[in-house]
């Protein structure tokens, strides 16, 4: 039971735990996503496939869905912020590793343990804002997680490509593993420890978890959602460094920069979602993730550039609502938050690893316009299920906070 009603927005507790979890995000989705921008500097290394090369991101997105699975029962017995700190130092220790990997063999297997070290974060992030926040700052503090988690991505393709271009990839690696291990540093001095955390008996998932229509479908959004992200920015590169664009490494890496757009948009459908309601504001994020994978199709980098940071800002804006109503779904019905929290997680990495990995045949099959299609299929489906959870019944807590904002429907 809530010993409080949590940090309420501008106070400084609410501030800490908000910069901790920014800089949380940053690091886990700069080490996760450290290979994408260098995909065929690694396919030239280790003289490989493009279908190969995106393999050294899947491992990872395999390991830390898997993993989702256990940690986040396992958060619910034994904390949340202990399992934070162990996750983002040891995944900054093996992104060094990684660095220093004498085969491709190696890199991958070190890049699956990696995944599985990452897990701890995502697994707990949005169950310990729950937890700890006032439930009227909830989807936005969400929403400014995931903006963390799209600055974090931008981060590391950025820092990747550039320092790839200058030293080679394997100094790009390590560039971006003591980038994770110094986040690592400013969350252990900022994130305040729980108060409202309370140990949990739950060794097997709930049958609820995976049976309730709205977190099933919120399981299936993050998965076709980041499925289509994961495949666009996987081919991206190989796109970008083909005839007509010719770009080098460092070049093609800044398309990149398009991610605070993402960081925009989350924190922007936090808000709105607080205002008017999850359920209303969702489906705008899948509209705007087709219009921008459309804008990719010419061969036009100033247009490619703004379809890239149209789709980023949708893709954003839709997982940032889905992330954060999962667990908010979850406690009205009883169920752990922290376990429905890792479910929609496992699906999401599912759809990064399964969807993702598929981006590499496309472009091998059709370039660009394949792998246009292969997305927006996705977008599709994803818009399809978003729309489809207007019609599901929201549900009331047993013990609401004695103020709900409009948004606070679960």
């Amino acid at each position: 039971m809530r010993t409080n009603l949590g940090y309420q927005a501008g106070t400084v507790g609410y501030r800490r735990v908000c910069l901790a979890l920014f800089a949380a995000g940053v690091a886990t989705f700069a080490l996760l996503y450290s290979t994408q921008a260098v995909l065929p500097e690694l396919a030239g290394a280790f003289r490989i496939t493009p279908g190969q090369a995106v393999w050294s991101l899947s491992v990872a997105t395999i390991g830390l869905g898997v993993a989702l699975l256990i940690t986040g029962p396992l958060s619910e017995k034994i904390g949340r912020t202990r399992l934070i700190h162990l996750s983002l130092t040891l995944s900054g220790i093996v992104g060094l590793a990684c660095a220093i990997a004498p085969s491709w063999p190696a890199l991958l297997g070190l890049r699956l343990l990696q995944g599985i070290a990452l897990a701890g974060l995502p697994a707990v992030a949005t169950a310990y804002l729950r937890e700890e926040l006032h439930a009227g700052t909830h989807a936005r503090a969400a929403g400014l997680y995931i903006g963390g988690t799209a600055l974090g991505g931008m981060s590391g393709r950025l820092v990747t490509g550039w320092v790839a271009e200058a030293a080679g990839w394997r100094w790009a690696l390590a560039a971006v593993a003591l980038l994770g291990l110094f986040c690592a540093f400013v969350v252990a001095g900022v994130l305040p420890a729980s108060r409202n955390f309370a140990p949990r008996r739950s060794r097997t998932v709930t049958l609820r978890a995976v049976t309730d229509p709205a977190l099933l479908s919120l399981y299936g959004i993050g998965a076709c959602a980041m499925g289509a992200f994961v495949a666009v920015y996987n081919a991206i590169g190989f796109r970008l460094t083909a005839a007509p664009f010719l770009l080098g490494a460092g070049a093609a890496g800044a398309v990149f920069l398009v991610y605070p757009v993402g960081t925009l948009s989350s924190t922007l459908s936090g808000r709105l979602a607080d205002r008017y309601g999850r359920r209303a504001v969702m489906p705008f994020g899948c509209l705007l993730t087709a219009a921008g994978l459309l804008l990719t199709l010419p061969d036009r980098l100033p247009v490619v550039v703004l379809g890239l940071a149209v789709m980023t800002a949708g893709f954003f804006w839709t997982h940032g609502v889905a992330s954060g109503w999962v667990p908010v779904r979850a406690h009205a019905a009883g169920l752990p938050a922290g376990q429905a929290a890792s479910l929609y997680l496992f699906f999401y990495y599912a759809g990064s690893s399964i969807f993702g990995s598929l981006s590499g045949t496309a472009w091998s099959l059709g370039a660009w316009p394949a792998v246009v299609t292969l997305a927006f299929a996705f977008v599709v489906l994803s818009g399809l299920l978003a729309t489809g959870l207007r019609r599901v019944p929201a549900l009331i807590p047993a013990s609401p906070p004695a103020r709900q904002p409009a948004g606070a429907t679960h």
